[in-house]
């Protein structure tokens, strides 16, 4: 038998394939022609429904796999943590699930995940958070009761409770061992100023004062009906599953008192050069940019693709291009832009280039934005950047739990369904002119913060062969490195 199979596979290769005869193979890639592929983004309004309690579900089914992913996504993270108890999220999120729950010590939960194969994570950040369960569609009444028991009665075991605390110590200790960290947390600190929400980080005292309680009233007070958005997807039985969640989710009462709301900005940014001194570096990393944007701007998508033409993550954007390819001054150049839903965004080029050329990299960055406020761009760019968008869109909605997860967190921050929905036409829309009047209204180089971390001494000279300097971009201000555990100036 097994020579015979070996003869048959050797027939195989030997007979000529002629399906394809007809087909003329193109000799070079450029002259490939696929067909076009029809997608359409699956309707929000089908898939979901409401639990007696007014908890919004997002539910796909998707039979591939006997599997079953559920998420509970819910309002509240680093801007409801109390003064003096910064890291409190942080911590929350990492002993939720690893601090035992109900009538289970940790291990004993540890045991009951591990016997059901089922994959419980937590994580809570800035603004949002989620508690996600992935497990055989067989065993997902089991492991929904686990997840409930974890969701409303966490016991935030203390050894747990004082492992995670060490461990944020010692990451703490980190936050000056390389230029990037330093320049994340400054960049912020700039842009939002001192007392914003997204600057109150952890500090060896207040870590210090977290306790196993607090972590577990400030995690339980977030469950809540009207505070968290389902979202299921995988192998299930759409009249069982409403059933299970009925009795679990469903059940769950509705908030206390109301949420305060997220808190704006009213730091104004003051435009000049900044300097952040660490001398035992041989290049500088700089970032530089404004405040700007929220979702819904009128022109998000003209600013969207302009700035993928200019600072995109690819080498025809033209910062890569002309940043790397051409000059040789760093890696890699970007220009990040954001649009959140419920405090300003930004604008933000950023790149790490050696000591002497940091300035020179800088000027032609700052040339390159000038250059996209008075010059149209080209009709290559344009396509290039628009087909790019257009044609990854689809990406976001890839699986079933991507979807729902996706209406999810929108429902959740207040995102309409309609953006998804006209994206693609919107992008289709953007134009050479638009991209100009919106750059010409929204970027502004002169009002930008230039932020510089390296070796300030040998950063300042410049370099022999360029003119570049940074007192061109305006003022100089000296920022103190700060201790990583205090967060206070280093007073050298």
């Amino acid at each position: 038998m097994r020579r015979f199979l070996i003869l048959f596979v050797c027939v195989l290769a030997l007979t000529p394939i002629t399906a394809a005869a007809d087909t003329e193979i193109p000799k070079r890639p450029e002259e490939l022609v696929f067909g076009t592929v029809e997608w359409e983004i699956p309707d929000a309004d089908s898939i979901r429904f409401e639990l007696e309690n007014g908890t919004p579900v997002y539910a796909l089914r998707d039979t591939q796999f006997p599997l079953v992913n559920i998420a509970v996504y819910f309002r509240g993270g680093r801007y409801l943590v109390p003064e003096g108890q910064e890291g409190l999220h942080s911590i929350a999120g990492r002993v939720w699930r690893t601090g035992g729950a109900g009538e289970y010590t940790a291990a004993e939960l540890d045991e009951e995940l591990d016997f059901l194969a089922a994959n419980l994570s937590i994580g809570i950040g800035d603004l949002t958070g989620s508690v996600s369960l992935n497990v055989l569609s067989k065993d997902l009444d089991k492991a929904m009761d686990l997840m409930m028991t974890v969701l409303t009665e966490p016991r935030f075991q203390e050894d747990r409770f004082v492992k995670a605390t060490d461990d944020l110590l010692q990451n703490m200790k980190t936050r000056n061992d390389n230029t990037a960290s330093i320049e994340a947390r400054e960049w912020r600190r700039l842009l939002y100023g001192e007392d914003y929400f997204v600057n109150r980080l952890p500090t060896r005292a207040s870590v210090a004062a977290l306790t196993p309680d607090l972590a577990k009233a400030f995690v339980t007070s977030l469950i809540r009906a009207d505070n968290i958005v389902v979202a299921v997807s995988g192998d299930f039985d759409e009249a069982a599953l409403k059933k299970m969640l009925g009795g679990s989710i469903g059940a769950l009462p509705k908030l206390d008192k109301e949420q305060p709301p997220i808190p704006q900005p009213d730091h104004a940014p003051e435009p000049g050069v900044y300097v952040v001194n660490k001398d035992d570096v041989n290049q500088g990393r700089v970032s530089f940019g404004h405040l700007g944007y929220r979702l819904g701007d009128p022109d998000e998508f003209a600013l969207m693709v302009g700035n993928d033409i200019v600072g995109g993550y690819g080498f025809t954007a033209r910062m890569m291009k002309t940043i790397r390819s051409d000059e040789g001054l760093a890696y890699s150049a970007y220009s990040a832009l954001d649009f959140p839903t419920s405090y300003p965004g930004s604008l933000r080029a950023f790149f790490q280039s050696k000591s002497s050329t940091c300035a020179y990299a800088a000027e032609i960055g700052f040339e390159l934005y000038e250059q996209m406020r008075t010059d149209p761009v080209t009709d290559e760019e344009l396509t290039v950047s628009k087909n790019q968008f257009i044609e990854t869109f689809p990406k976001s909605f890839a699986s079933a739990s991507q979807t729902v997860s996706v209406f999810a967190v929108d429902e959740l921050l207040g995102r309409p369904h309609g953006y998804w929905t006209s994206y693609r036409d919107n992008v289709a829309a953007v134009s050479a002119e638009a991209i100009t009047k919106a750059f010409q209204a929204k970027v502004r180089p002169d009002d930008m913060i230039v932020l510089v971390v390296g070796n300030v001494a040998e950063i300042m000279k410049g370099h022999p062969e360029h003119e570049a300097t940074f007192t061109d971009f305006g003022e100089i201000h000296e920022l103190p490195l700060r201790d990583p555990m205090t967060l206070e100036p280093i007073v050298e």
